[in-house]
């Protein structure tokens, strides 16, 4: 075959996959209800050079590219598309640098996220960013998608962290944006448009991240309310007051009674909703005490303050069990992103809980609650047609809902190929006319993740 005899002139042996067998296991990511395609070849390049050597032999025989990194997405956006080439970053993994005087990193795509993170702890620095997946996702992947994660109350998703890119376009050419420096205005931020893109205009290979001191170990303090109008009324309190938590987290009693079914927490049936509030201040306890006023003036039930982060931690277990959780309600589970104001919080559980109502499913919702984006996860049975379709019916009745708050269809997890319809609604026909006007510079021939985002 032309392509794969073309992609052996400058990749390794090892470096291209074209057993079925191997490559089905590329053709997609986490998500649901998301077609996938039949990748031709999958390549593993472990350079810059063999990215372009991949991009220009799909340009000259007008052949798809997929982007992937460690195929951890919930939106469809790695999925591959029937013929395509499958360009796997994962092992492009190396740290290239840590510089504690800049606080910058300079590390390739491949490298995952939780490795990054300890290493630059080993230099008293911090990378915010942590979406749940941290254990498995991939930088890139993480810049692709915009990835937030449970620190973003305080300090900002992945965007706010991206200082500069090295990214090869469609054609093979090699693009540096951005900078190393703590301020720079020359030119139009291209970084930022590339951050969130989902590997639509070109392939990141090198990235340029901002880091911080490394804070205190936080302490946590768990509050359970008897309705989500009380605890999202305390989010609101504490966000007005000036309150600066780490971590602010919500759960409804949907998630409460999954966690407390698989892992016995102990939570008691008559909670309706579980605040969980963090600070690594360098007075936590000071902040947790005020914060923990604040919950019993909404109406909190019970409020239990951490004492030692070891405390914290088991505080804290239940948000990170939910998903696992809810996976285990049903065969299938479907989680949205929709983000909306803080001060609609409680409107979105609510209705979330009435689109669950009026579909007969069991949707919980777990939230970052401090920047307003929620996850309602539609729990299914797969095999019964009908079930399957109230859930696809109830995830678009989540986001419609969110939209008529005045938020957005994806907070992190991206558009991909599960909410591009829904793109096209939030943006408006003037705005996805500049969306493709853009497209078109970056990828003329319209190679790049083709099918996704719009």
């Amino acid at each position: 075959m032309d392509l794969i005899a073309r992609l052996r002139d400058a990749l390794p042996a090892e470096a291209i996959l074209t057993d079925p067998d191997v490559t089905g296991a590329y053709a997609h990511d986490m998500a649901s209800f998301c077609e996938a395609g039949t990748p031709a070849v999958v390549v593993l390049p472990r350079t810059v050079e063999q990215v372009q050597h991949v991009m220009r032999t799909a340009t000259a025989l007008r052949v798809p590219v997929v982007p992937q990194g460690a195929r951890t997405g919930l939106s469809g956006a790695a999925n591959a598309s029937d013929g395509c080439i499958v360009l796997s970053l994962v092992k492009m993994d190396r740290i290239i640098e840590i510089n504690p005087v800049d606080r910058i990193a300079v590390v390739e795509p491949g490298v995952v996220n939780a490795a990054l993170s300890r290493a630059v702890n080993e230099h008293g620095l911090y990378y915010p960013p942590d979406p749940s997946s941290w254990e498995e996702c991939s930088i890139g992947g993480n810049i692709g998608t915009a990835s937030g994660g449970l620190c973003c109350v305080k300090y900002g998703v992945t965007a706010e962290y991206v200082l500069g890119l090295d990214v090869v376009l469609a054609d093979g050419r090699l693009l540096t944006t951005g900078r190393r420096t703590a301020k720079g205005v020359a030119g139009y931020d291209l970084t930022r448009l590339f951050v969130g893109s989902e590997g639509s205009l070109g392939i990141v290979v090198r990235a340029v991240l901002a880091l911080r001191p490394e804070p205190p170990q936080q302490l946590a303090l768990a509050a359970e309310f008897p309705s989500t109008a009380a605890a999202c009324d305390a989010v609101c309190e504490i966000m007005a007051r000036g309150h600066a938590p780490s971590l602010l987290e919500l759960m409804d009693r949907t998630s409460i009674r999954a966690v407390n079914a698989m892992a016995q927490m102990g939570l008691p049936d008559s909670t309706e909703a579980l605040l969980l509030a963090a600070f690594d201040t360098p007075e936590p306890a000071a902040d947790l005490a005020a914060v923990g006023a604040l919950c019993e003036a909404a109406g909190a039930t019970e409020v239990v303050p951490a004492e030692t982060p070891a405390e914290s931690d088991l505080l804290l277990q239940a948000r990170r069990l939910t998903l696992t959780a809810l996976e285990r309600v049903k065969s299938a589970t479907m989680i949205d992103d929709v983000c909306v104001p803080r001060s609609k919080l409680a409107a979105m559980l609510d209705g979330t809980a009435a689109i669950a109502e009026k579909y007969g499913l069991t949707i919980g919702v777990c939230a970052h609650a401090g920047d307003g984006n929620t996850h309602p996860t539609v729990c299914f049975d797969a095999n019964d047609p009908d079930e399957s379709r109230r859930a696809r019916e109830s995830f678009d009745e989540i986001m419609a809902l969110g939209l008529e708050l005045g938020g957005t269809i994806t907070g992190e997890h991206g558009v991909g190929v599960l909410k591009k319809e829904w793109l096209a609604r939030e943006l408006g026909p003037v705005g996805l006319e500049m969306h493709r006007g853009i497209k078109a510079v970056f990828d003329p021939l319209g190679l790049l993740n083709p099918g996704k985002v719009f």
